[in-house]
């Protein structure tokens, strides 16, 4: 119980300076970019969030591979957003946070009840 609430003091940014700090830094990343923290899961690592993403809407998908497309080549160009479009954005406006939390609930509850996973669980 101690250990649980010293591990959430720590990564609470209203709490805790240095995760404040470190939310404030990852932010303005971001925003250089013009990227979503969600925009950060990899599909091909974890096959939850590749069922999430394939259960989103196309439009929020389709804004996602955008946001990924315009990331890289700002960075292969070695330039950043600017700084009118980096105000406009939202780092941690999450979109694929529920769908995730969800998947993550359906495949426990089937795991507990000892049926087949929906997808095949293997990390390439």
């Amino acid at each position: 119980m101690v250990m649980s609430s010293i591990s959430k003091w720590i990564v609470d940014p209203r709490k805790n300076w240095f995760a404040r700090m470190h939310m404030k830094s990852l932010s303005n990343r971001l925003r250089k970019y013009g990227l979503r923290y969600d925009d950060l899961y990899d599909p091909m690592y974890d096959l939850d969030i590749k069922e999430a993403l394939a259960r989103l809407p196309r439009e929020i998908v389709d804004a996602r591979n955008q946001r990924l497309k315009r990331a890289m080549d700002l960075s292969m160009k070695h330039q950043y957003l600017p700084e009118d479009l980096q105000a406009m954005q939202t780092p941690f406006r999450s979109y694929l946070q529920e769908m995730l939390a969800l998947v993550e609930r359906e495949r426990a509850e089937r795991e507990a009840l000892g049926a087949l996973p929906l997808y095949q669980r293997s990390i390439p």
